[in-house]
């Protein structure tokens, strides 16, 4: 069958929505609970979060995990949330019980950071009745292990090294859901997406940038 042309609709106030790399579009994605989800944006900021057409959030963040930032994202959220429960300097009971109160609060999967050991990982598993996403950073990670811990998803992150990452993981693992960093440019999405990633995080510009770009424009047009 033809692929057929998709109809846009977009209102007068919703013109100025951050739109992710359309090539993002290339990738399989991954199905969650029914779900497709293809993009996934990088942010906390309820703004950005409430005007992108991501499919999905990645709330992950560089404090301690707290669900009072978990509800204000999952009440402005439209889409899925994949939230942060911590695996460097929160971890153990902590992250178990963040992750527990993150699902009661409709998070559709939760996210660990690398440090986290494999013991938090299959308490988490055997814990919550959502995805345990583990973040993956360097190539010597033992994927094996990780999985048979209980990690649902893998969520790799290695800057430039993540198409390295993700070819390295999917020889070995041709079935286990991948979530990649894409990287600044649509070479180097195509190119994770092309290495094995499922999905792809997007970090969009910021509210401060975004505004500067509005306000210029605002100072042209006086």
């Amino acid at each position: 069958m033809e692929n057929r042309k998709i109809p846009v609709i977009s209102s007068y106030l919703k013109r100025n929505i951050i739109y992710v790399p359309e090539v993002i579009d290339k990738a399989s994605g991954i199905r969650v609970n029914g779900k497709l989800i293809r993009s996934l944006v990088f942010s906390t900021d309820v703004a950005i979060l409430k005007n992108i057409n991501a499919d999905a959030i990645m709330a992950v963040y560089p404090f301690t995990p707290q669900p009072v930032i978990t509800q204000a994202i999952m009440t402005a959220a439209s889409v899925p949330v994949f939230c942060g429960v911590g695996g460097g300097i929160t971890t153990g009971k902590r992250s178990v019980n963040l992750a527990l109160h993150a699902e009661f609060q409709g998070a559709i999967g939760v996210v660990v950071n690398a440090p986290t050991t494999n013991d938090v990982v299959r308490e988490l598993a055997d814990t919550i009745d959502i995805p345990v996403v583990v973040t993956v950073t360097t190539i010597n990670t033992d994927i094996l292990e990780r999985i048979k811990a209980g990690a649902t998803i893998l969520n790799v992150s290695g800057a430039n090294k993540t198409p390295e990452i993700v070819a390295s993981i999917r020889q070995d693992f041709p079935d286990i859901p991948i979530i990649a960093t894409g990287g600044p440019t649509d070479e180097s999405i195509l190119k994770t997406i092309e290495a094995g990633a499922n999905a792809i995080t997007y970090t969009p510009p910021t509210s401060p940038e975004l505004f500067s770009e509005l306000m210029n424009k605002y100072r042209g047009e006086l």
